[in-house]
């Protein structure tokens, strides 16, 4: 196959080129002019933006056991319809994946519905079976909560985690909100039953002594491990970030963004009501802080917290509903609408997107276009800006929180070669590719 004029970004810029594909694989990137070899088939780009496909980092399916929510078919489906190639998912399904029992019943299910690559995390409580999971080829272990639920772990329980998941040469991705304050907060404003009432129940203060909490563990650990914060959503939290980051700090890190923090704030509580309610909540006079943390590279990725629930799930009292909300198919189209807006340059959309999340978790083939690297590729015509609608999306949640936003939507998208969109689903139900972990030995 030959992608011919296909507008690319290489070496700071763009360029028209054509991609050669062989077996699923970039076997060349050539200058437009170069000799076509007959019999090839030809996908005519005429001029499209061409970006690699979308490496989204941190998606929650729920499947198995929470299928009325989203499946692997139809969360790839969404994904693919997003951009999105590679994802990698979360272990907070029925039952969650702790052993090799779950781990497999995950799997067998995503290979048989999947029409993108995936990678599967493993969970990270004190129960889980860490070694079997890292050797079964889970990609990273987390999210690990610090708040919330029944894979909530205590401070004492993480370092352990930790220094497990460091002698694994595994990363953690954690999700950083501190339990006791979060639970403190809770008490003190359950009473009152105004949605907005939530982001006062989890202050920013939450998240960054989290954060700080997490890195000061990680600095004293015999053997150093891998730490990813997930989600970072407060202007205190990025404060901790830098500090670290750029000062003594000898052990590197990595954190993400999701798009509902760079997109919605606390003034969208009046529009969404209980929809609004996710985990880190809703902020206030934090979204610049955080476009600021993203485009200088203080925030290394994007990630969705793809997070689906049904509307009747989450048309409820604000203290029952479930925190989530859906955001896989419409984060790149945000985002690429966003460089239009001169909100962030395209190539740092396309650092946090696809090449830094490939890096960070082990996707050695993924996130360029490059010779050598899978054919996850993404056309989009970028004067095409259409409004977000959800009879126009693909999760089965039925819903998302940035109706009537604008986006522009790949025309096609490519996954090792193989068309997964071009305005329809295109891709084979069980096409997918499990990524197995740096730490697979075999089953």
């Amino acid at each position: 196959m030959i992608i011919k004029d296909a507008k690319v970004l290489l070496n700071g810029g763009l360029q028209h080129v054509n991609i050669a594909i062989e077996d699923g694989k970039i076997v060349n990137v050539a200058k437009v002019g170069a000799r076509i070899s007959s019999g090839a088939e030809v996908i005519d780009a005429h001029g499209a933006l061409t970006l690699p496909g979308v490496i989204d980092a941190h998606v929650h399916f729920r499947d198995p056991g929470l299928t009325h929510k989203e499946d692997w078919y139809t969360g790839s489906c969404a994904a693919a319809a997003g951009g999105v190639t590679t994802v990698i998912d979360q272990p907070n399904t029925a039952p969650p994946t702790l052993d090799k029992r779950s781990f497999n019943l995950k799997l067998k299910s995503a290979k048989r519905r999947s029409i993108i690559d995936f990678g599967i995390n493993g969970g990270g409580i004190p129960s889980a079976n860490l070694p079997e999971l890292w050797g079964l080829g889970v990609t990273a272990f987390g999210e690990i909560f610090m708040a919330d639920g029944d894979l909530s772990v205590s401070e004492s329980e993480l370092a352990d985690l930790l220094r497990s998941i460091g002698e694994l040469g595994g990363v953690a991705s954690i999700h950083a909100e501190n339990g006791e304050l979060c639970n403190h907060f809770t008490e003190e404003l359950r009473r009152i039953r105004r949605p907005e009432t939530y982001s006062r129940a989890r202050p920013n203060i939450c998240e960054a002594i989290a954060v700080e909490q997490v890195l000061e563990m990680q600095e004293e650990l015999p053997v150093p491990v891998r730490i990813h914060i997930c989600h970072l959503s407060t202007r205190e939290g990025i404060g901790v970030v830098r500090r670290m980051k750029y000062g003594k700090k000898e052990v590197p890190f990595t954190c993400e963004v999701a798009p509902h923090h760079l997109f919605l704030d606390h003034k969208d509580w009046a529009r969404l009501g209980t929809f609004g309610k996710m985990n880190p909540p809703l902020r206030k006079r934090c979204m610049q802080h955080l476009w600021n943390a993203l485009n200088d590279g203080t925030i290394d990725i994007m990630a969705s917290d793809h997070a689906p629930h049904t509307e009747e799930e989450k048309r409820v009292e604000i203290w029952d509903a479930p925190a989530g909300v859906p955001g896989v198919e419409t984060m790149l189209p945000m985002m690429l609408n966003a460089v239009k807006q001169n909100l962030i340059p395209l190539a740092r959309v396309v650092e946090a997107m696809s090449a830094t999340p490939a890096q960070i978790f082990g996707l050695d083939d993924k996130g360029q276009i490059r010779q050598g690297y899978d054919a996850d590729l993404i056309l989009v015509d970028t004067s095409n800006i259409r409004k977000i609608t959800v009879d126009q999306l693909h999760s089965k949640s039925g819903w998302t929180p940035f109706e009537g936003r604008e986006g522009i939507f790949p025309e096609l998208v490519l996954s090792r070669g193989e068309v997964v969109y071009d305005g329809e689903i295109a891709g084979k139900k069980g096409r997918g590719r499990f990524l197995r972990g740096k730490g697979y030995v075999g089953e």
